[in-house]
């Protein structure tokens, strides 16, 4: 997978796709959750993240409490700990990793605490969220890191722009 293409193309069409979201924020179709889940589907059909893991070498999620509680009983550490261990607090006083790529990135692009990895990790890249016109800023960020993010938006373009 070529990221270094996609990172081109998502950023030469940043004002496109901004524009574009920015329609659907403001005049939704009544389908919209219908059409993202579609499209969501159809997207992962094609792409496979564990050829990628762009996400995980160069953006670090959120630690919810409950994300810190539950993978640091997988150390067996006290939260504390495991938040010593592997996390800092960033700007806006999000828990976040203290170092990239994820600590939890294996070699060959699997997760080592896939099941139990943070909420952030499971939702990303939020494609399939209900009422995506929410999120407008974070879709259009996911697009320069994720080439499923990226062929969401084209592929919602060419769905509604008909």
């Amino acid at each position: 997978m070529d990221l270094e293409h996609y990172k081109n193309q998502a950023s030469k069409k940043q004002k496109e796709h901004k524009k574009f979201l920015e329609q659907l924020r403001k005049k939704p179709p009544k389908n919209l959750d219908y059409l993202a889940q579609q499209c969501h589907d159809e997207v992962f059909e094609s792409v496979d993240c564990l050829s990628c893991a762009n996400c995980c070498k160069t953006t670090g999620p959120l630690f919810t409490e409950k994300d810190i509680e539950r993978i640091a009983k997988v150390f067996r550490l006290k939260p504390a700990e495991f938040e010593n261990r592997y996390l800092r607090t960033d700007e806006d006083n999000d828990k976040v990793l203290k170092e990239l790529p994820c600590t939890f990135l294996n070699a060959d692009n699997t997760c080592s605490i896939y099941e139990h990895r943070p909420k952030a990790c499971r939702e990303y890249p939020h494609t399939d969220r209900k009422k995506i016109y929410q999120i407008n800023n974070l879709t259009i960020k996911n697009t320069l890191i994720c080439p499923a993010a990226f062929h969401f938006v084209e592929k919602m373009q060419q769905l509604l722009n008909k």
